[in-house]
């Protein structure tokens, strides 16, 4: 599979407006049905980084990251994405219920999973980047499991 073409807007705005138009309103499904939702507040987390390219918070816009923005729908959808269990910085721990996808060169789509109310998996979009320091670490963690998951989550 190809990938998407870089997105080339001259504004934050006009990638905002792809965002809202493509992702907050769009209807996107993961190549296993999973619906998944792209909060409006999301766009910061995953457009912005730290312009001392540390921890801490985003205060200058990604060019890099908006640019691939199609990717993420892309990474999602793909059939042979590899996906595995997510880390979670604050329990210092991999989670049944979060979600990397990679498909596309070191390009990694992280999502929440929750139960919606017919008790099926929903995903929640929490950010995409880049993982040149670290995609060695992630593709170490456990294999993403659904049943693992919906077990963890009561369904």
């Amino acid at each position: 599979m190809d990938l998407p073409k870089l997105l080339m807007y001259a504004s934050v705005a006009e990638y905002k407006k792809h965002y809202e138009k493509y992702y907050q309103r769009g209807d996107i499904r993961s190549f296993d049905g999973i619906r998944v939702h792209f909060n409006p507040q999301k766009f910061g987390h995953a457009f912005y980084e730290n312009s001392q390219h540390r921890k801490g918070p985003k205060d200058v816009f990604s060019e890099v990251r908006a640019q691939r923005m199609d990717w993420i729908k892309s990474t999602l959808e793909h059939p042979d994405a590899r996906l595995y269990k997510g880390w979670n910085k604050d329990k210092k721990c991999h989670e049944e219920a979060r979600r990397v996808s990679v498909v596309h060169e070191k390009f990694v789509v992280v999502i929440e999973l929750s139960l919606n109310k017919e008790r099926k998996l929903k995903g929640n979009f929490v950010t995409c980047y880049v993982a040149d320091q670290s995609i060695d670490k992630i593709e170490d963690s456990p294999a993403w499991d659904r049943e693992k998951c919906l077990e963890e989550l009561g369904g």
